[in-house]
């Protein structure tokens, strides 16, 4: 299930968003330009409105890859909400004329969304054991977060429906996905339909940061922009994935300048 937003940028090229302002184009992809009040107003009325909707929390190593994907990129521009999850895309939507002022991070949009959606949630994703813990350590944090059920994410194609299925069977109305990108993006799409009426959220790897498992980089550094740099000096193994941020960088200034 595609929202009429979602349709219009598909279709389109761009055009509205969801939420009733134009969406911004970075690299292909239209990024709704909301803050995390914002974003958090949108998610609570799909919610209300027992609405099947797709969230995505967009960065700047998404849209280099779906700038070589259609496939990704039409996803994406599918989905009903698309959040600026990182400095970087944020840096892009000012070069192209948004007054965006600050990220909306994955991470605190869903902490932000234990306390006030007080529905239940499902974590899919990650090794076997982490969205349990992932989903107990956000437990603990926020009374108010009711655990619908938690599946891992090692799961073949041929197992897909009857993990969406449980998660409807579970009567989750928010679902976090830690898929990893560009998986997660794909089995939301393909799976809307079968979790609903639900609201869908690609987290990445999230739940190794709730459970524990994988560090978060300060708030100093969060604030700066330097959150990626700090994963790279701990995970040296990233530094090619973290090469998509000088090409993203680059792929925007060549945009603009054409």
């Amino acid at each position: 299930m595609v929202g009429s937003g979602g349709r219009a940028i598909a279709d389109a090229g761009l055009t509205v968003s969801v939420a009733g302002r134009p969406r911004v184009d970075v690299l292909g992809c239209g990024v709704d330009p909301v803050d995390m009040d914002d974003a958090i107003e949108r998610i609570e009325s799909f919610i209300s409105d027992l609405r099947t909707a797709h969230v995505v929390t967009f960065g700047a190593e998404m849209a280099v890859r779906a700038s070589r994907d259609p496939s990704y990129r039409a996803a994406i521009n599918g989905a009903e909400l698309v959040v600026a999850d990182t400095v970087g895309v944020v840096w892009a939507m000012r070069r192209a004329g948004s007054t965006m002022r600050d990220r909306v991070a994955g991470i605190e949009l869903v902490e932000r969304l234990c306390d006030v959606a007080r529905v239940p949630v499902f974590f899919l994703g990650g090794a076997e054991g982490v969205a349990t813990e992932a989903a107990a350590a956000l437990k603990q944090r926020h009374s108010s977060l009711i655990v619908a059920g938690v599946h891992h994410g090692y799961f073949d194609e041929a197992a897909a429906p009857g993990v969406a299925e449980q998660i409807r069977a579970s009567g989750a109305r928010l679902v976090l996905v830690a898929l990893g990108v560009p998986r997660q993006e794909f089995w939301i799409r393909d799976s809307l339909r079968g979790v609903g009426p639900a609201t869908c959220i690609g987290v990445g790897g999230a739940f190794d940061v709730w459970s524990g498992r994988a560090p978060r980089a300060p708030e100093s550094w969060r604030r700066a922009g330097f959150e990626w740099l700090y994963r790279l000096a701990r995970e040296p193994s990233r530094i090619g994935r973290q090469l998509a941020l000088p090409e993203f960088a680059l792929r925007v200034l060549l945009k603009q300048k054409g």
